[in-house]
């Protein structure tokens, strides 16, 4: 196990280490790059399908940066239990979306006003927020349930479908399907672009260098696109100077049925929160069982409950540690957790002068793209090596085949299993949730034997 740990990443800061001033904010506006878009782009799609105002939306994506800054913040720092005491950083949740766009729209052709629209999933996401917090406190007693197998399913899972957002920003993103400009010339062109810069940092022997990769390409790949002309700053447009957060600031209301929807992503969330910080120990060279993971699981966990319940008390949609950044650790080789403190503080003030952070959205999604189907594919990475780390016996082999059958099928038709009710089809519609599920039945359900072959490898060592 732990020689697995030591040989699975190649680290020039570990977790405790203190990289210098410019190091850090290297470091830290490289996770920033990786994570900005993403963290943004919920509130946005959320905004534009319900047809919220241009302030309410900007506010929306303001508190999503504050919030993200407090709860990384919290997690980096581990106060007593509440934290991972990782480099976890954290952002909008992408799982909430759709529903909280099916529930909204369903509010919306009843007639009511945006305010009451989001008073209701601000105030079900502050009461499903304590769910997360609650299943914190028994994450120790399920060992039997989430091993080490079940998190590595969880974190491919992640890793896989992360990819397909990472290859359609690579061609162009949604816009440029919409437009027909998708996989053009200059989109593959900017995307290939990025990658190349990227590998070639990352191949240098110096540690600012391979640190700097990402966002070097980044950049690269920001300043031909503006000199073809594909940088749009219309998003810059009538911005307020500076946004105040003010809980619930459009009032509380909560709905049972509502509530139950949104519990059970909640629920769900948990077993993706357990796959990333998993990953996160994975790359960072700790161990990913014992004592000190339960109790950074644990942390870790609570964290995200309870940044949760703030998101959604000053208005932003659930959060979640980021899986992305630990394909930004794999790349850059720095896991030090003092860095999340200088990435907290740059994320609250963003939140506080919009202008600033929604200069970020201005990057074209080729360029993204270019680096993190890189990154993505890191995660993934780090997943094998999870499962592998536990050995792939005939019972791990069938329990991570399965998983992965299910859970890719279901990204490649998510419809296959419509017939299914409601309340179950919204858990494994999701592939991470389908795999991740698959991988808990499983484990419960084949016994766990010594294999013959094993028996007699020890006999014949014993004989020798």
């Amino acid at each position: 196990m732990s020689d697995i740990n030591q040989a699975g990443t190649d680290l020039i800061y570990q977790l405790e280490d203190k990289p210098p001033v410019h190091q850090t904010l290297i470091g830290a506006i490289t996770h920033l790059l990786a994570i900005f878009v993403p963290m943004v782009t919920p509130a946005l799609i959320v905004g534009t399908s319900l047809q919220l105002s241009t302030e309410t939306t900007a506010y929306l994506v303001s508190m999503a940066m504050i919030a993200s800054g407090v709860g990384t913040w919290l997690q980096v720092n581990r106060y007593g239990c509440i934290g991972s005491g990782l480099l976890s950083i954290q952002s909008v949740n992408f799982s909430f979306v759709t529903v909280m766009i099916a529930l909204g729209s369903s509010m919306k052709s009843d007639g009511l006003h945006e305010d009451l629209i989001l008073s209701s999933l601000l105030g079900v996401s502050f009461v499903g927020a304590f769910l997360v917090v609650g299943s914190s406190f028994i994450l120790p007693y399920l060992r039997r349930v989430i091993t080490p197998t079940v998190s590595g399913v969880v974190v491919l899972m992640i890793g896989l479908s992360l990819i397909k957002v990472g290859i359609i920003d690579f061609g162009g993103g949604f816009a440029a399907k919409s437009s027909g400009t998708f996989g053009n010339y200059e989109n593959l062109g900017i995307g290939l672009l990025v990658l190349l810069v990227v590998i070639g940092f990352n191949c240098m022997r110096s540690p600012l260098l391979r640190m700097s990769g990402i966002a070097v390409g980044i950049v690269v790949g920001y300043v031909v696109a503006l000199c073809l002309g594909m940088v749009d700053f219309s998003v810059m447009r009538n911005l307020p100077l500076l946004t105040i957060p003010q809980p619930f600031k459009y009032g509380f209301s909560f709905d049972l049925h509502h509530f139950l929807v949104v519990g059970t992503i909640y629920l769900l969330s948990v077993l993706e929160a357990v796959g990333d910080i998993t990953a996160t120990a994975m790359v960072s060279r700790r161990p990913i069982e014992g004592d000190e993971y339960q109790g950074r699981l644990k942390g870790g966990v609570l964290a995200d409950g309870l940044v949760s319940v703030i998101a959604s008390a000053l208005g932003s949609l659930p959060l979640t540690t980021f899986a992305q950044n630990n394909g930004v650790i794999q790349m850059t080789g720095v896991a030090s957790r003092y860095i999340g403190r200088t990435i907290a503080v740059m994320l609250v003030v963003l939140g506080l002068f919009p202008g600033i952070g929604r200069f970020f959205t201005t990057i074209p999604s080729p360029v993204l793209g270019g680096a993190m189907t890189l990154m993505f594919s890191m995660i993934a990475i780090a997943g094998i090596r999870i499962i592998i780390s536990n050995g792939l016996k005939r019972r791990e082999t069938l329990i991570v085949a399965t998983s992965l059958g299910l859970g890719l099928g279901v990204s490649y038709d998510p419809e296959i299993f419509k017939i299914l009710p409601a309340s179950i089809y919204v858990l494994v519609e999701n592939p991470i949730c389908a795999g991740g599920l698959t991988a808990i039945v499983l484990n419960l359900l084949i016994p766990i034997r010594r294999e013959a072959p094993d028996k007699a490898a020890s006999q014949v060592e014993e004989l020798e």
